[in-house]
């Protein structure tokens, strides 16, 4: 039967949710405060506590010098007792022993219980941060405990746990009841002296994201990729969606069979409009789905600003705008473009007024001269309330399609140009100037101040601005013409080092003689036994490269390895540095070749029992320096 430590114990396990490991450790760091207060005992001395989970029995040990006469029980220990812990222990050193005092169970019990509390409910809070910290960016449940407009709404959550849903992060049309089981994403988890600090949301677009992902299994498997959200929480959402696969529907995976996939996201969402559309990698294309449901008769891109002029027809242009130009407020979101929407009537008096100020077009409005009375009669019509036919319709959206494509394209060209420009400027400044601080220039501390709070930081970028336009440099705040000539004067005196060509260099050809090899690398290759020079003559390179004769072979190997390992005093000589040209005649009466210089010798080494291979080296000064 199992004692009362044991079924208290268990019993707090059950009810606190944490490790057996992290309750033990609460409850001895409490029996050692619990000790100290007791005996009032320092903080320095080193005290541990230990308890046994079957009985519930507590041992305290702390640590205390070996003396001969006891002064202070609590820091001190006689010797006898001492050596029962530790045999080697001597007076002056210091041992731990169990130091329990009596009684102390119903003693810690009346002075540890806070520190007991405390230290459980620390780890309580510490399981609860780490289990909320893995959960940021997932959804979770829980029930609403409190609504406040102020403070906003309390939920109560797993492990015990309470989380906050600010009044910015609520669906404005929601009003959440007490005891209500509601859904939200866990968007952040702080620290606080009160424990973790739960951010929930509900008007997140990845609270969208989730439930997209937990209603659509194609989205869940990666089969159907969410590309960008626009959402304005209670009203209206925009999610371009595209399939990583061929052949799948992303539009109709999303909304699902009569509506039902996306009907149950907007349920959760308490009625909020979700538009699905398909992204493209074509902004045209793109800005154009993203404006539905409303029709564009053309699109038209800015690069410079980023700026995309979308005409629709005058039926469609309330459509696109939207409530409160809440449509093309979510579209500019979803493609990250700035959208400006006009009705074809606009779009066409803009395109005369263009024709007619922009010099850059002159040879369109040339062209366009015979077309300009026609718009301009169909305009006049449109401002007097009187019905406009399908094929004036037609000539309007064919005259703005010509000028804004024309004025696009130069746009496009004269950015090209500027790009142009200023790389060619570039191309003149040395690479290290862009890598070099202006503070090296020297200037007066207000130019320096005010040249980088305007991005100038280093002398490349500020030789680059004074090539292509010095007024821009004029023009900051605090520089005048003295600071000018200040900052010319500094960069005309600065030079940069001149960078160091690399020279490639060829690699020299092999003589037309065989590589040189020592005999220990020839007789590795070949698999063959090392020939034992001959009495007064040393091996060169030459000769040890050039293969040796069947019948050598044969003999070698027909010699025991003493005759072959064999030590002769010719061996321990030095080889001679060069050797003199020879006349003697052979057999044939035809003169000898030309001896060559010897630089590599076979001795033998005595300590190492081996035969080696000697190599030398001429110096500058006729002297040979051996290397082994």
């Amino acid at each position: 039967m199992k004692n009362e430590f044991a079924l208290a114990f268990n019993e707090v396990l059950e009810e606190k949710q944490l490790p057996k490991e992290i309750i033990m450790a609460a409850l001895e760091s409490a029996m050692v405060s619990a000790y100290r207060r007791a005996v009032n005992a320092s903080s320095a001395q080193h005290v541990a506590a230990t308890i046994d989970p079957e009985s519930g029995k507590v041992s305290i040990f702390a640590e205390k010098e070996v003396v001969e006469d006891i002064v202070d029980e609590r820091t001190e220990v006689l010797l006898e007792e001492a050596r029962k812990v530790d045999p080697n222990a001597e007076p002056g050193g210091m041992v731990v022993v169990e130091t329990t005092p009596k009684d102390f169970g119903r003693v810690a019990a009346q002075t540890a219980r806070q520190v007991i509390q405390q230290r459980i409910r620390e780890a309580e809070r510490s399981a609860q941060a780490q289990y909320f910290e893995r959960q940021v960016g997932e959804i979770i449940s829980g029930v609403v405990q409190a609504t406040n407009n102020i403070q906003g709404v309390t939920i109560g959550l797993d492990m015990k746990a309470e989380g906050i849903m600010p009044s910015n992060q609520k669906i404005p049309s929601e009003k959440p009841r007490v005891h209500d089981r509601i859904r939200a994403i866990v968007l952040e988890v702080k620290d606080s002296p009160r424990g973790p600090q739960i951010i929930l949301s509900r008007a997140h677009r990845n609270f969208l994201r989730r439930l997209l992902e937990n209603e659509v299994p194609e989205i869940y498997h990666g089969v159907v990729e969410i590309r960008a959200i626009a959402r304005e929480p209670g009203q209206r959402a925009k999610v371009a969606v595209s399939a990583t696969q061929p052949g799948v529907d992303p539009v109709g995976a999303c909304v699902g069979i009569k509506g039902v996939r996306i009907q149950a996201i907007v349920k959760e969402l308490h009625d909020e409009k979700i538009d699905i559309i398909e992204w493209n990698p074509d902004p045209v294309i793109y800005i154009s789905k993203a404006i539905s449901p409303a029709k564009v008769s053309g699109v038209y891109l800015n690069d410079a600003g980023k700026t995309a002029t979308v005409v629709v027809s005058e039926d469609q242009l309330s459509l696109a705008i939207g409530r409160d130009g809440q449509n093309a407020r979510l579209a500019a979101k979803l493609t990250n473009w700035r959208i400006d929407i006009k009705s074809l009537a606009e779009a066409a008096a803009d395109a005369i007024v263009k024709l007619q100020s922009d010099p850059s077009l002159a040879n369109l409005a040339e062209t366009e001269a015979r077309h300009i009375p026609n718009i301009e009669t169909i305009l006049a019509k449109k401002s007097e309330g009187r019905a406009i036919m399908a094929d004036e319709l037609m000539s309007l959206t064919a005259f703005v399609d010509r000028v804004e494509r024309r004025s696009v394209e130069q746009k496009r060209a004269e950015l090209e140009a500027e790009e142009q420009r200023i790389a060619e400027a570039r191309s003149t400044i040395p690479p290290a100037a862009f890598e070099t601080d202006i503070d090296t220039l020297g200037l007066p501390d207000h130019v320096y101040t005010i040249l980088t709070e305007a991005e100038y930081r280093t002398i490349g970028s500020l030789m680059l601005a004074m090539n292509l336009n010095p007024d821009k440099v004029l023009g900051l705040a605090g520089i005048g013409p003295k600071a000018m000539q200040a900052i010319e004067k500094a960069l005309a005196a600065v030079t940069f080092p001149e960078p160091v060509a690399v020279v490639e260099v060829e690699p020299v050809q092999a003589e037309a003689a065989a590589p040189e090899a020592t005999p220990l690398e020839a007789e590795a290759e070949a698999g063959k036994p090392e020939a034992v020079p001959a009495e007064g003559e040393t091996v060169t390179a030459e000769a040890s490269a050039q293969p040796a004769s069947q019948d050598a072979a044969r003999e070698a190997e027909e010699k025991p390895l003493d005759e072959i390992f064999a030590v002769r005093p010719d061996m321990l000589q030095p080889a001679p540095a060069a050797e003199e040209e020879e006349d003697a005649s052979g057999k044939d009466g035809k003169k000898k070749k030309k001896g060559k210089k010897k630089s590599v010798e076979v001795v033998y080494d005595p300590d190492l029992d081996q035969t080696i291979a000697h190599k030398k080296h001429k110096r500058g000064d006729g002297e040979w320096e051996e290397e082994w």
